[in-house]
């Protein structure tokens, strides 16, 4: 049985650290067309499964362009659960002033008409005015629950593209470039234990490898296969 970690260790998010590999370049270059401002090309839509990379990338352009960034996870603390029609849209006060809209995980957008209601209208006022947008979800535009119809055709009109780092190659290529940025010697055997013991989500595999790089740290043992057998011991 392959062990299931709660949460994983986040990085600082950037462009220096996103590791490109084939599931992700599509979706890195078009958010790098959007930094460099290269081209009149202002909106972005990237989807793909958890763990994907998707908010890392988001916040790195957010960060590059100088965008504000808000995710639907936490749309309750937004609104106060309430999600009341009276008042200013929480949604136009949060980007007041901002330059670039970037919104993560619009799979988990509200089934409330006055909040769809309030997107679209934030959506409009951004792309009217010719600023960035770059939107993230799990699934295509048109696969999107509570989405507004306008809002899903509006969303094909920009560039569109999916993530996926399934393959073990491109999980290799993350855990290789992770250990790099922690100044961490991680020998490939290592990595292979953690594909064979470890549920292979980008995050369970992150945690894994903070766990790791502590015990190591922790008992002045270096990174190898032995360690990590002891660490995945009985799973």
């Amino acid at each position: 049985m392959q062990m299931i970690f709660d949460f994983p260790v986040v990085p600082r998010f950037c462009f220096e650290n996103f590791v490109v590999c084939g599931g992700n370049k599509t979706a890195y270059q078009f958010a790098q067309r959007l930094a460099s401002g290269s081209d009149a090309e202002n909106l972005l839509y990237i989807y793909g499964p958890e763990g994907s990379g998707k908010t890392h990338l988001l916040t790195a352009l957010s960060s590059a362009i100088d965008g504000r960034y808000f995710s639907f996870r936490d749309a309750d603390a937004l609104y106060g659960k309430s999600y009341s029609s009276e008042g200013p849209s929480r949604l136009a006060e949060h980007f007041a002033g901002a330059k670039a809209l970037i919104l993560d995980d619009l799979n988990l957008l509200p089934d409330n008409q006055e909040v769809r209601v309030e997107l679209w209208e934030l959506f409009n006022a951004f792309y009217s005015a010719g600023r960035k947008i770059a939107i993230s979800g799990l699934m295509p535009p048109k696969e999107l629950p509570h989405l507004d119809g306008h809002l899903t055709s509006r969303l094909l009109w920009g560039l569109v593209a999916r993530m996926d780092v399934s393959d073990d190659e491109s999980r290799r290529m993350i855990l290789k470039k992770l250990a790099e940025d922690r100044q961490m010697l991680l020998p490939y055997e290592v990595i292979d234990e953690m594909l064979l013991k470890v549920r292979r989500d980008i995050p369970s595999l992150v945690y894994a490898l903070e766990t790791i790089n502590r015990t190591a740290i922790a008992t002045k043992r270096k990174v190898s296969l032995r360690l990590a057998k002891e660490i995945f011991k009985g799973n």
